[in-house]
Formats: structure tokens, C-alpha cells, sequence
């Protein structure tokens, strides 16, 4: 097939197929904009309930305090529920978490461009 072949017939678009489009892209943004509304309240709730508790034992102060748990202590969590859900051989079951942080990258730099116009000429 050539691709000086292929021609787009806009024609043939009939105002149902418009319709269509059209409801299935709105649809699909909706639950987009429902599920990011559903998803940022949800630890909202969450944090509101465990200050509720706290508040009901009298542990005021620590109602008060920040509820929220680091991306270190989440990434433990779950790899050792992973290794736990997991049964497999036998290993150190090391984990090892560095932070670093790297704003420079070889994909970001312009040294490295793809188009270098200066050397076609």
C-alpha cells in the first residue's frame, strides 16, 4: 500500500458517528474528573475518621499531629506484603530505598538533541 493512496473521505462521517464520538469522549472525561474528586477525598476521609477515634480515646495531641505516612514507609509496606502474598525461594529480603534526587538527565539535555542542524549543513 502507498501512502500517497490512502484518502480520507470526510464525507462519510454521518451525524451519528459525530454523536457518538462525541458522548463517548464527554463519558470518559467525566469519570475522569469524577474519579480525581473520588481519589483526593477518600485519605480526607480517612484522616478525618482516625482523628475522630483519636479524639473519642482522649488522645487529643495526637489528633492534632500529621497523619500522613512518607513514600519510604509506603514503599516498605508494600514490598513486604508483596514478598509475604508472595511465597517463593529463599532470599535476603533486603530492601534498600535511596532518595536522590537527579535533575539532570541525558534525555533532558539539548547537548544530546536528535536533530542537529548545524553538522547538515
Amino acid at each position: 500500500m502507498i501512502l500517497s493512496e490512502i484518502v480520507f473521505d470526510l464525507s462519510a462521517i454521518s451525524g451519528f458517528g459525530i454523536t457518538v464520538a462525541l458522548v463517548g469522549y464527554l463519558t470518559v472525561f467525566f469519570a475522569l474528573v469524577i474519579m480525581f474528586f473520588v481519589y483526593n477525598t477518600i485519605p480526607k476521609l480517612i484522616n478525618f475518621t482516625i482523628r475522630q477515634k483519636l479524639r473519642r480515646q482522649g488522645k487529643v495531641k495526637e489528633a492534632e499531629k500529621e497523619l500522613s505516612v512518607t513514600g519510604e514507609v509506603n514503599a516498605a509496606i508494600s514490598m513486604a506484603l508483596y514478598l509475604h502474598m508472595n511465597e517463593h525461594d529463599e532470599e535476603s529480603h533486603t530492601l534498600t530505598i535511596k532518595n536522590v534526587q537527579r535533575s539532570y538527565t541525558p534525555w533532558s539535555s539539548r547537548i544530546y538533541s536528535v536533530n542537529d542542524y548545524y553538522k547538515m549543513q
